[in-house]
């Protein structure tokens, strides 16, 4: 609950471009008066208060967190809202997915911006628990109107051909007066520029600064992003101190245990520290995104709500406290929001597998073997192609040359898993299975024989949803993701301490990945190149077009 209070604090103003101190009045949860001192310059004694700051793009499941446990992690970093795309929740439950985050979000005074997800499912090629049509996203955003924009459009293809159905939910956003993020990995020159005159205003994807400067270039807002697979922040932070008015910060997605140490004041942390501008920065962290989803989050000024935090200096940014309409949320590092009862929702339905469904047959004459090279902090892949090693007349994996075995189990039914082949993991023994398999939410494994493979998948199906791991001196881990198979009904802590445990184990296992399940989740995505799988099989996201493992 709000109360009427002052804070003395070095004022940080992101349209005057001034750090003054000043007295700040709050009273019935917004800013009332900033009253200056009559100082000009800070006051060493004084900590400072700031906007709070905005995850630009993220997917909330991907931190296995509702959204209210979310909340309760980020402002303890000084995050005061998310525009958050629940597509992942959408691929498995539909509208009713979305509805589900809208619920649990607003349990709590974090103010989380919700899109409507543009492409569910991703493409026709995997197989989806849900559809999210034309019609449903004008029923989102008529409804309720706390759904802030149409969420990353990933169909750049149907974008540049000018797709009727694409454009047509295109066109409701407009009508609708709301934003279009995009997301368009690789997209250059006129090309770019076309997707951008379709009305995409952003772009999340850049993975190198002249791709983003394309973007730039044709009016659209490019996010910097640093999370727990995609880390871009090196790539593009030297592109702030001239474009800072169109960019923001992301984390788009972020796993628990990682969110329980910081958020986007790492980022803020580390642009400074590279001699970055603050005030420039803190525009990027904060204002944008304010300003560009027109977010109902205050940005320290007289009127607005009093959403703001207090940090001891401007090179660390040690959060003292956050504020949410002038009610102190996080003090200290600690979140001070009550957790909130959890509903359990889901879309499972499979049967149990055996390890010889994992059999790939051999053929005759000498073969090779297509196989995925992830990469870490990357969700692109390439393309590597092997001699095929046989035992008994089957392809088997390759464990001392890194080729193990992914296969991509449909979860939504019972149907044959995908198998194919994969280097990058770097596992020695065992095996690696989740539910959280971007973008269908398939059950994506990992193994280097297909006894572990088999226990792995099991294991997340027994719990209709979790992340697995299997060793071969018969220890097994599970983390339970009962809500949608994405997200756990536990607290925060708890399920990063969980999460902890099972990455450690997996990386025990060999993986020398930084985040082996996050990497895992992204290899069944098929609209990042070049090579991926999914449970209909081998896809080639380049010519994009199924192709064989074994050839």
């Amino acid at each position: 609950m709000s109360a009427d209070f002052q804070l003395r604090a070095n004022v940080i103003n992101l349209f005057a471009n001034t750090i003054t101190p000043a007295t700040v009045h709050v009273a019935g949860g917004r800013i009332r008066r900033i009253e200056p001192t009559g100082a000009t310059l800070p006051d060493a004694a004084l900590p400072y208060a700031l906007p709070g700051f905005v995850d630009a793009h993220v997917h909330v499941e991907s931190s296995l967190l509702v959204p209210s446990e979310f909340a309760r992690l980020a402002v303890a970093h000084g995050t005061v809202a998310t525009v958050s795309d629940p597509h992942e929740i959408g691929n498995v439950l539909g509208v009713a997915g979305v509805q589900y985050m809208l619920r649990n979000g607003a349990q709590v005074p974090f103010k989380f911006c919700f899109g409507a997800p543009s492409c569910v499912p991703a493409t026709p090629f995997e197989t989806a628990g849900a559809e999210i049509t034309a019609q449903d996203i004008e029923l989102l955003f008529r409804d309720h109107p706390e759904v802030g924009y149409l969420a990353e459009m990933m169909n750049w293809p149907g974008v540049l051909s000018r797709d009727e159905q694409v454009m047509e939910k295109i066109r409701l956003a407009q009508q609708y007066n709301r934003p279009v993020d995009g997301h368009a990995p690789g997209l250059r020159g006129p090309d770019a520029a076309h997707y951008a005159s379709a009305g995409i205003s952003t772009d999340h994807e850049c993975f190198t600064a002249e791709e983003a400067l394309d973007k730039l270039a044709v009016g659209m807002k490019v996010l910097i992003r640093e999370g727990s697979a995609a880390r871009n922040f090196e790539a593009l932070i030297d592109l702030l101190p001239e474009h800072y008015e169109h960019l923001m910060f992301c984390s788009d997605d972020k796993h628990p245990d990682t969110l329980l140490l910081g958020h986007i004041n790492h980022l803020v942390q580390r642009a400074v520290a590279r001699g970055q501008d603050v005030l420039k920065v803190l525009r990027v962290a904060c204002r944008n995104p304010v300003e560009h989803y027109r977010l109902p989050v205050g940005l320290l000024r007289e009127g607005d709500p009093a959403d703001f935090i207090v940090v001891d200096n401007l090179c660390d940014f040690t959060v003292q406290q956050t504020y949410l309409n002038g009610a102190l949320v996080a003090e200290n590092g600690q979140s001070l929001l009550a957790g909130v009862p959890v509903d359990v929702i889901n879309n499972f339905d499979t049967n149990p597998v055996r390890a010889a469904d994992f059999r790939l047959p051999a053929p005759q004459a000498a073969a090779t073997v297509r196989v995925i090279e992830c990469f870490d902090g990357q969700l692109i892949t390439a393309r590597h192609d092997v001699p095929a090693r046989v035992a008994n007349g089957l392809v088997i994996p390759d464990v001392p040359q890194d080729v193990l075995k992914l296969t991509v189990v449909n979860r939504y039914h019972a149907a044959p898993p995908a198998v194919a082949f994969i280097q990058g993991f770097g596992l020695r023994h065992g095996a690696l299975a989740s539910s959280v398999g971007h973008d269908s939410h398939n059950i994506t494994a990992v193994g280097c024989d297909d006894e572990s493979l088999a226990r792995a998948v099991n294991l997340v199906i027994e719990a209709r949803g979790g992340l697995a791991v299997v060793a071969p001196d018969g220890r097994e881990l599970i983390l339970p993701l009962p809500v949608a198979g994405l997200m756990s009904d536990q607290p925060g802590p708890v399920v990063a301490a969980a999460y902890t445990a099972i990455d450690a184990l997996a990386k025990e296992l060999g993986s020398g990945l930084q985040a082996p399940f996050m990497t895992l989740s992204f290899m069944a995505l098929l609209v990042i190149p070049s090579l991926k799988l999914s449970d209909k099989g081998l896809f080639d996201g380049e010519a994009f077009r199924f192709v064989e493992a074994v050839v």
